[in-house]
């Protein structure tokens, strides 16, 4: 379910940022569930690097920026750099919406098992095979958010530090195109700010 479908404008404005390269990136694996990646798997010192040049080249964030974050280590050590860097004042909200895609029986394997997860989204938004969170829970989640936070701020600019399938999952709904979709939009790189819009209503 997309959360945002009913909405016809958004009073806020919005920005998706992925975590910089992580030390699962390193090791080449999936980590995605929270005992794992709450408490373990930062931020790399490629990664730290990444966040910087991020900010350097991205003039839309200030101190005034909102900064919402996923509670993995490694989103939440992007985030506090951001703050860092930005000068902002207020702490971090931590939300774990934003987490990453729970990708089930794959935790800790291969990083190359994603491709996989994603032919399958093509197919079926609702499949939870190999106990992989489905494409379209994951959009429910991070839509869900959206709509609260129009509830809470209003005229405000908010980063949203996340992860690659759950922010690839929410752009594509601010495009107003079905889960299964996701693939087809332009992939967020480790550490890439990017602008969300939303779409305008069909018909």
């Amino acid at each position: 379910m997309n959360h945002l479908d009913p909405l016809e404008r958004l009073g806020n404005r919005y920005f998706a940022m992925r975590h910089g390269h992580s030390v699962a990136n390193l090791k080449g694996i999936i980590v995605s569930h929270p005992e794992n990646g709450c408490a373990d798997f930062g931020l790399s010192e490629q990664g730290v690097a990444q966040v910087r040049v991020s900010l350097q080249r991205d003039r839309q964030l200030d101190a005034d920026t909102v900064i919402v974050s996923s509670d993995f280590k490694r989103a939440l050590e992007t985030a506090s750099l951001v703050r860092q860097l930005t000068a902002s004042q207020a702490p971090v909200e931590i939300e774990a919406r934003l987490r990453e895609r729970d990708f089930g029986a794959l935790e800790l394997g291969p990083n190359s098992a994603y491709q996989r997860v994603w032919q399958r989204d093509a197919q079926d938004a609702d499949g939870d095979f190999d106990e992989v969170e489905s494409a379209n829970r994951v959009m429910a989640r991070v839509s869900a958010l959206i709509v609260e936070l129009e509830r809470r701020y209003s005229g405000a600019s908010l980063l949203l530090v996340s992860h690659g399938d759950a922010l690839q999952i929410l752009q594509t709904a601010f495009a107003r195109k079905p889960a299964s979709a996701h693939r087809q939009l332009q992939h967020l790189q480790t550490a890439e700010i990017r602008s969300l819009v939303l779409a305008r209503p069909a018909g």
